[in-house]
């Protein structure tokens, strides 16, 4: 008899320990992405650039590419259902270039070429994303802006502005800590076109980019 009740008090205390311990993990706290965020970013880019002779049939085929870096931050908030939204804000030093020569220009000399260069670019975006736990997969989308440059690699000469445009993409973010974020990203990018009266051109730009980011969670 003695022998069934140490059998049953020490069954009794087994579950009791499983039990706090299932209590306990369930009521382990679940990471939340809901906070502001801010953090740094580099890249490498690549695309297509075009300038146009406004009237005429003279165009340059840049195609630049380069490595850019800079900074990010937002916010993000978490519903009851996982899905995650967030507003951004991003600006980059952008060292993207391409050349290429004048074809088909009347008046010009064959080997005259021109370099297009994105000096800068900053991006305001929304997010959408699914909360997995610690991963956060996304898409982001909104207003693109970018300094993009004109020069005559055969002289003096160049003309530039501050374009808009429009950017998506889409990434994961991956909380290493509560407050260590990773990312990677891909993102999409029309500049859109401008037109330079005085210089007889039409100029635009669109490019990918692939972006690797670290952000402190607050």
């Amino acid at each position: 008899m003695k022998k069934l009740l140490l059998a049953l008090s020490l069954s009794l205390l087994a579950s009791s320990a499983y039990a706090a311990d299932a209590i306990i993990a369930e009521a382990a706290p679940v990471f939340s992405w809901t906070g502001g965020y801010i953090g740094l970013q580099a890249g490498y880019a690549w695309g297509n650039g075009n300038v146009d002779q406004i009237g005429g049939p003279g165009f340059i085929d840049t195609d630049p590419d380069g490595f850019l870096g800079g900074v990010y931050g937002g916010y993000n908030y978490q519903m009851s259902n996982n899905i995650v939204i967030g507003a951004e804000l991003d600006i980059v030093y952008a060292n993207v270039d391409g050349s290429g020569q004048v074809f088909l220009a009347p008046g010009v000399p064959a080997g005259v070429s021109a370099t297009e260069e994105l000096n800068w670019s900053g991006a305001a975006r929304l997010r959408l994303g699914y909360a997995a736990d610690r991963f956060l997969p996304y898409i982001a989308g909104g207003v693109a802006f970018g300094d993009i440059d004109i020069s005559n690699d055969n002289g003096p000469g160049s003309f530039g502005d501050t374009f808009t445009g429009w950017t998506i993409g889409v990434g994961l973010d991956y909380a290493m800590t509560d407050n260590l974020l990773l990312r990677a990203e891909y993102r999409y990018t029309d500049f859109g076109s401008e037109s330079f009266e005085d210089f007889a051109s039409d100029v635009d730009l669109k490019t990918n980019e692939v972006r690797f980011g670290i952000a402190y969670k607050f």
